[in-house]
């Protein structure tokens, strides 16, 4: 087989299923051809690196983590466009126009709430990407863009070009995002904007890549070079390869400017990403000199912005939550009110401080919307009718069990103090059988909540003595044979999950399961953990004083060490078994990768040294033994230099590792 060619032949093909996907929104191969095409592009780009293609779809999966995000200087400013808000300011830009030109049309485009970025390529070829910045510097993001799965590395053209586009992050993703952030215990982000923000700056491409962001490229710099209008401009980029908003329309007239503003209103509720606006665009680029502009913005074109739905509605009692934490979140209960698509009944009121700082009072008439229309918030009260509410106190006990809360020191929340809590305990054992954590098939929410009620299941444990009940569930209404013996069966299944996934699943305060990852490859048992110090638990680059403390807390409570004890006895895995080390040089040592290393992934490469009984730290210190230094390497190199610490190349790595890749 000639290597070189298949490897075309498979980046090729691959490519353009992307595009029918991704871009065109009509897939041509299915999911199992192309996982199989993806999977022998992969294992021949890592057996001859020498073939790989710089348009390589491989691209688009993450690769090396990043150590910063250079500054880029754009050939060109990204100018801000200034903002109309209603139909008479709209008629006012209008008629600015007109004292200059009668002769022109309009191009409107929907107003994604994302990321701005500029592209360049060059040949025809993906070369770089930089975030918008202040319009004349931005930061170097190209390893995250390129793995946005609708953005081509490679355009039907071998031109040198610069486009500019929004970055978002759809519905669908955003949902999966802070899904995943809640498991971890993390801080959700407030709206797909937010979450496509802080995804773009991720240090790890492959966290990039696991959020699914996509992108619409919206016009070109200097673009009188290749088309006479915006129209064409839009056509010509979808010719190209790129994935192009398609609500933009020709417009011959203000009149049908103001209609069509009105139907993106209506429109942008149906859709399946957000949108603050619209673009309004002279169509003809002969005409922007003459038109001209600001100090900051174009005269021909302007930015539409939509106001956000607001609606009416009455507070009708605000209830409490208890998560698997213990903290405890207020809930506002609404009369239901119809907001930007969907009914709202309930809306978070987040904390104390929140609902304080708004005064918001049982009784009140409020505001609500949805923040990234998509989660009910309370806007704010309005003042003018209230009559008498008295103001919003805090309780003091749980709503479940009645134990007193508290406050801890430098946070907003709640915490009920009970560790017997049975509120607590259900969505601690929800969390414990979840797919990301135990992924106990059929012992889902409900089920679990049902199985409480029965009293079945108290705590974890307990999920684990449920066969000693198999008569007595049959008879439960909805369940039957099949259903019991599905459900017993996942929960014996389970006893064999990996050791991080048993510690994720315990719901230690601030555990989320990449820490849990983290933490077997130091302590690869229970034992060991259960009897780290918070000073050996800090010797980890990647574990604070907040995580340290959380977890001795956690293991120091004679209830937790009963729990771990009575699943030990129901023979859940409590071991991490390492890969066995071999002899090397590498054996006892500690490693640091810095720079562009093209051989290797930075995974690989840490597997190889861990394969090798060597330590991968994050940073140059007296304790390194290496520096593997890549392309481009920079202040690591330095340091180690000032050390003394003995640096190798890649090529040297390469030989020192020889046969173990």
């Amino acid at each position: 087989m000639d290597i070189k060619k298949r490897i075309k032949e498979l980046v090729d093909l691959l490519n353009q299923a992307n595009l029918d996907y991704h871009t065109k929104d009509q897939p041509t191969i299915s999911d199992f051809t192309y996982d199989r095409m993806m999977k022998e592009l992969q294992e021949l780009e890592t057996s001859y690196p020498e073939y790989k293609q710089s348009d390589s779809p491989t691209e688009k999966i993450g690769g090396l983590v990043l150590e910063g995000f250079d500054k880029v200087t754009h050939r060109i400013p990204m100018m801000s466009l200034a903002n109309v808000f209603d139909e008479d300011e709209l008629r006012s830009f209008d008629e600015k126009i007109r004292k200059v030109t009668t002769s022109f049309s309009y191009v409107s485009e929907l107003k994604i709430d994302g990321l701005a970025v500029s592209l360049i390529y060059e040949g025809g070829h993906f070369k770089r990407a930089a975030t918008r910045g202040n319009g004349v510097v931005g930061e170097d993001v190209t390893q995250n863009v390129k793995t946005i799965k609708s953005l081509p590395l490679k355009l039907a053209e071998a031109i040198d070009l610069e486009v500019r586009g929004e970055i978002y992050m759809p519905h669908k993703s955003f949902k999966l995002v802070n899904e995943e952030r809640m498991n971890q215990n993390e801080p959700l982000f407030a709206n797909p904007r937010n979450a496509a923000a802080g995804t773009i700056r991720q240090l790890d491409p492959k966290i990039v890549a696991s959020r699914n962001l996509d992108l619409f490229v919206y016009t070109i710099v200097d673009a009188k070079r290749y088309v006479k209008t915006q129209q064409q401009a839009l056509q010509y980029l979808e010719h190209l390869g790129f994935k192009v908003n398609p609500y933009y329309r020709l417009l011959p007239s203000i009149d049908d400017l103001v209609h069509a503003v009105n139907d993106y209103d209506i429109l942008r509720k149906s859709l399946s990403y957000d949108t603050d606006g619209v673009v309004i665009k002279v169509n003809e680029f002969e005409l922007y000199d003459m038109i001209g502009y600001t100090a900051k913005s174009p005269k021909w074109a302007t930015a539409y912005k939509f106001q956000a739905e607001q609606v009416e509605t009455t507070l009708k009692a605000i209830t409490f939550q208890i998560g698997r934490t213990g903290v405890i979140t207020p809930v506002a209960e609404l009369d239901p009110v119809f907001v930007s698509g969907t009914t709202v009944a309930r809306a978070t009121l987040h904390n104390e401080d929140y609902i304080k700082t708004k005064d918001i009072r049982i009784g009140d008439t409020i505001i609500v919307h949805k923040a990234g229309e998509i989660i009910p918030e309370v806007v704010r009260v309005v003042m003018d009718k209230r009559t008498d509410q008295p103001p919003f106190e805090m309780i003091t006990s749980c709503p479940v069990c009645g134990h007193p809360l508290e406050r801890h020191q430098g946070e907003a929340d709640y915490y009920c103090t009970n560790p017997e809590c049975s509120g607590k305990n259900i969505n601690t054992m929800i969390h414990f059988a979840s797919r990301q954590a135990m992924d106990i098939d059929t012992l889902g929410e409900k089920v679990v909540e049902m199985l409480h009620e029965l009293g079945y299941l108290n705590r974890i444990s307990d999920i684990y003595t449920l066969r000693d009940y198999r008569d007595e569930l049959k008879e439960i209404p909805g369940f039957g044979e099949k259903k019991v013996e599905k459900l017993l069966s996942a929960i014996e299944v389970s006893k064999q999950q990996t050791f991080d996934r048993l510690i994720f699943g315990l719901g230690i305060k601030h555990i989320g399961a990449k820490v849990a990852k983290t933490l077997i490859k130091h302590f690869p048992s229970m034992d060991a953990l259960q009897h780290a110090t918070e000073n050996d638990l800090l010797e980890i680059h990647e574990i604070g004083k907040m995580i340290a403390r959380s977890i001795t807390h956690y293991f120091q409570d004679e209830k937790n060490q009963q729990l771990i004890d009575e699943l030990k006895k129901h023979g859940l895995n409590m071991t991490h078994t390492k890969e066995d080390t071999i002899e090397h040089a590498f054996n006892g040592k500690t490693l640091v990768l810095t720079g562009k290393l093209n051989l290797f992934s930075r995974d690989q490469a840490t597997d190889i040294i861990e394969k090798c009984g060597g330590k991968v730290a994050s940073s140059v210190s007296l304790k390194t033994d290496f520096v593997v230094a890549g392309e481009d390497a920079g202040s690591k190199l330095k340091k180690a230099n000032e050390l003394g610490v003995r640096v190798i190349d890649e090529e040297t790595f390469k030989v020192m590792i020889d046969g173990l890749y």
